[in-house]
């Protein structure tokens, strides 16, 4: 095993630990929903694909979910209970790798992070053993768990405690105007709307297949009062050049779904992105100008907002291991970098203007990094809760056998 990589797919817990005894000291990557760029990884090791591991299981709020299941999966079981736990946009996402990385969802104000809504996790540790975690049961072990990443053991099951939910307001807004104009009242909105409401500000190339060509907000109120999210959002409505369409879907409707590859096929590998993202203190003017700037330079480019606050603000610095609780933006923004469209002159312009819209972020939100990079991974969290997650990893993973991801240097 130290020559290639070799591919396993345990069905059970049990399958898991003795796995990874079997593999002795080399590196284990694990794999649950597919989207992050390990996944695609072919270094030397054992590659642990966790589909099999995908039971849902309901006890009133309570939802038990296998490590491999899908966040779609996920939506559609609990839809029938009204019930739903705040997770990120897509369907096929994993619900193991968005919840260790925090998981920033469609109900962040109202419910905040997918990691605020677990309440345990059984884990298989670097030395095959099972455990249990909790606030009260391996309690380092669970803290390092919500946001520290996949650093600590595999995950083969999450609790979660879920939400009751009669309904959701979506609002989408098409804007044919300045986008400019359409972030700033987004943004003053913001500050002072109801925790019930989460916006995003998309503008991307029709080369994405993840949404419609162009600049759009959209909007998504937890609960069923069209009249209050449609007063709230009216200062942007108001703006010339918006399209507004305001529907009732059911929450697993507006989970986006990504081409998924038939069995047997490896999906492939997206292209490479030059940029980042961060978590933002807040969105001031110039900022808004730089983001715009940013996206009509680079036709192959795309700009991505969501706003934070309400609930996720609400939980103290340091009870989890995710950074920056007062940011009230997440922001990402870059570049495709796909051979034959651009130069290496416009690969350092996209890197040179990100780095000055990245300045003065509080963090890097580690579950949008796509690529390894060492030296970065202490501004993913803040200083005491880098420190504190070296001691966690030193005590449950001394070797570094979870290292394929965005490692904590031991």
């Amino acid at each position: 095993m130290t020559e290639s990589s070799q591919t396993v797919r345990p069905a059970t817990p049990e399958d898991v630990a003795a796995l990874v005894r079997r593999a002795h000291h080399e590196p284990i990557t694990v794999v649950s929903g597919g989207h992050g760029p390990w996944s695609h990884d072919e270094s030397p090791g054992l590659r642990m694909e966790l589909a099999e591991l995908a039971d849902i299981r309901i006890d009133g709020t309570a939802v038990h979910v296998g490590g491999g299941a899908t966040w779609g999966a996920v939506a559609a079981a609990l839809a029938g209970e009204g019930l739903a736990i705040s997770s990120g946009d897509t369907a096929t996402v994993g619900v193991g790798g968005l919840t260790l990385g925090g998981g920033i969802g469609w109900m962040v104000r109202d419910w905040g992070l997918a990691v605020d809504q677990l309440r345990g996790a059984q884990v298989v540790t670097a030395s095959g053993e099972i455990v249990e975690t909790s606030a009260t049961e391996n309690p380092d072990l669970f803290w390092a768990l919500r946001g520290g990443g996949g650093n600590f053991g595999v995950v083969t099951r999450f609790d979660f405690e879920a939400h009751r939910i009669q309904g959701i307001v979506y609002a989408e807004y098409a804007i044919g105007g300045d986008p400019a104009a359409a972030l700033r009242a987004a943004r003053d909105v913001m500050r002072t709307a109801a925790r019930e409401l989460t916006v995003t500000f998309m503008d991307v190339p029709a080369m994405d297949p993840s949404a419609p060509a162009g600049a759009r907000l959209a909007a998504v109120w937890a609960g069923d009062d069209v009249d209050a999210l449609e007063e709230t959002l009216a200062p942007i409505a108001a703006l010339d050049g918006i399209d507004a369409t305001v529907t009732t879907p059911a929450y697993r409707d507006i989970l986006l779904e990504m081409p998924v590859p038939d069995a047997g096929e490896e999906a492939p590998a997206p292209p490479g992105f030059i940029g980042g993202n961060g978590l933002f203190a807040e969105l001031d003017d110039e900022m808004i100008d730089r983001l715009v700037a940013f996206r009509a330079a680079y036709p192959a480019s795309v700009v991505f907002l969501r706003s934070l606050g309400g609930a996720y603000a609400d939980v103290p610095q340091d009870a989890t291991a995710f950074p920056a609780r007062s940011a009230t933006w997440f922001v990402m923004a870059g570049g495709f970098d796909i051979p034959g469209m651009i130069d290496d002159d416009t690969r350092a312009a996209i890197l040179a203007d990100w780095r000055r819209i990245e300045s003065g972020r509080l963090a890097e939100y580690g579950n949008f990094a796509d690529t390894e990079r060492p030296a970065a991974v202490p501004g993913m969290f803040t200083p005491e809760a880098y420190d504190r997650l070296r001691t966690v990893k030193a005590k449950w993973d001394p070797q570094n056998r979870f290292r394929r991801n965005h490692n904590i240097a031991l």
